[in-house]
């Protein structure tokens, strides 16, 4: 976009200056450096503990907020079986985030009540909604641990083997305790059983394994939504989702968790998850404050690519996520990167499962530093050494198929959330190719009451020192909070 666009911020100068930011909340480490999504061993950052109040609201409006379990301080509070507390121990969790505290009682009370749970990432819900499922399976017998007990359902394979992976050193020092994986695979051939306590998987796929009579759902005690504003909010997903649960037994504890939940889809979810137990946070809390943004203007598609290219440096000073809109873009930038001589890697839905496993993994090493991708990786994935997101293209919200000419502010937030957990400093650059992406930016730094500053691109020099400086002044933080 060229720059006598009308209303074109200054030389370096913001989107809106007449818009100010609040100043950003105290990033509060753990002060045990407990890890939530992924793992050490996947590359997964530590837990945050950003300033903010957790709201609960009761189903039951008998419920004593001064029951001892109401709200608890210590693991030990829980009575949880000693070998799950030793898999606690093993994920350095001492004591409770705050997200946890409060979610923790709720989701394991007696009878099993439903619950709803918006937490920002890296607060600790993965950690909770696993910790609830473990303590929830009998595996005293060989037949118990055979028979699936548990269903977790989300969006993205990705996401879910790295669920997988939490639940496998949570859980690692239960005897008998199996897990299965329910995801797209490249080949027809499936398993003639799925024999597992716990299963992982993504709607689709599970719908078709008991279609198949494969997995045998009628033991199922928990079902757990991930993500699950986005997975109640697609249609193709939403459907799924609904079958899958249609299928269930009528008594099965629902669980869904998100950092998002639109009013919409708030009120579907509480059809979805009736009588539930809620914890939220304010929806003004929910902002992208703590995450420095930037955006480029460009003329056009080219320009675009030629300032990609530019950048390529910072990309791969740690770790750097590329979103794009669609697969052939991801495709093609690839290719021509590639040519060019530079290492890059690229993900999207149309990659079959396994190459698509062996991606994620080489990026979670840091084999691979540059990653491009489509929405696919947009949500949950935990990767600590991402410093730098570039949204290559403004991410549109569509309705019936069709570009609504807004943004999709809730997969912005996500998007540019993968830069670091909710409440640490990262760095995210945004390309203004139109004028329509040029209008959407402005809806989003109106949406979150925001600042995002122009980089000037005609000294490339200062805009490496000044990208640099920030991803520097991140790092310097987070290991001071440490």
């Amino acid at each position: 976009m060229s720059s006598d666009t009308p209303d074109a911020a200054p030389v370096g100068g913001s989107l809106a200056d007449r818009v100010s930011k609040p100043d950003a909340p105290a990033e509060v480490a753990s002060e045990d450096g407990a890890r939530d999504g992924a793992g050490d061993k996947l590359g997964g950052s530590e837990l945050q503990e950003p300033d903010y109040t957790v709201e609960v609201k009761l189903s039951d409006l008998q419920a004593d907020p001064n029951n001892p379990l109401f709200s608890i301080q210590t693991f030990d509070n829980l009575g949880l079986d000693e070998r799950i507390l030793k898999g606690l121990s093993s994920m350095n969790f001492r004591k409770p985030s705050k997200v946890q505290e409060r979610a923790l009682p709720l989701l394991m009370s007696n009878p099993p009540k439903n619950l709803v749970g918006q937490s920002q990432s890296g607060t600790g819900k993965t950690a909770a909604f696993v910790l609830n499922v473990l303590s929830r399976l009998d595996l005293t017998t060989e037949q118990s641990q055979i028979t699936p007990q548990a269903l977790i359902l989300a969006p993205t394979r990705e996401l879910a083997r790295q669920i997988v992976g939490v639940i496998q050193v949570m859980g690692q020092f239960l005897d008998g305790l199996v897990i299965g994986t329910a995801v797209p695979t490249e080949t027809s051939i499936r398993p003639a059983r799925m024999d597992c306590s716990v299963v992982v998987g993504t709607p689709g796929t599970v719908q078709d394994m008991i279609k198949k009579r494969i997995m045998n759902p009628t033991q199922l005690k928990v079902l757990v939504l991930d993500e699950a504003d986005n997975m109640l909010d697609q249609q193709g997903l939403g459907d799924q989702c609904i079958r899958v649960k249609a299928m269930l037994p009528r008594t099965i504890q629902v669980v869904l968790f998100s950092a998002t939940f639109p009013t919409h889809v708030h009120t579907y979810a509480g059809k979805f998850a009736p009588s539930a137990n809620e914890i939220t946070l304010k929806h003004d809390e929910l902002t992208v404050e703590g995450i420095k943004q930037l955006y480029m203007d460009c003329n056009n598609e080219e320009e675009k690519y030629a300032s990609l290219i530019q950048l390529y440096g910072l990309l791969t000073v740690g770790s750097s996520i590329i979103f794009v809109k669609t697969r052939a873009s991801a495709s093609q930038i690839e290719s021509r990167m590639t040519a060019q001589g530079h290492t890059v890697a690229s993900l999207t839905g149309g990659i079959e499962g396994s190459q698509r496993d062996s991606i994620i993994d080489r990026f979670r090493s840091g084999e691979a530093k540059v990653l491009i991708t489509t929405n696919v990786l947009a949500r949950g994935i935990d990767v600590s050494t991402v410093s730098l997101v570039i949204n290559y293209d403004i991410p549109a919200a569509f309705e019936n198929n069709r570009n609504t000419g807004e943004p999709d502010y809730q997969t912005y937030l996500h998007r540019i959330g993968r830069t670091g957990r909710f409440g640490r400093i990262g760095v995210a650059i945004s390309f203004v190719g139109s004028r329509q992406e040029w209008e959407m930016l402005r809806m989003i730094q109106t949406h979150f009451q925001c600042t995002i500053d122009r980089i000037d691109t005609g000294d490339w020099d200062e805009v490496e020192e000044l990208i640099k400086k920030t991803i520097k002044n991140s790092r310097a933080q987070a290991k001071f909070n440490q």
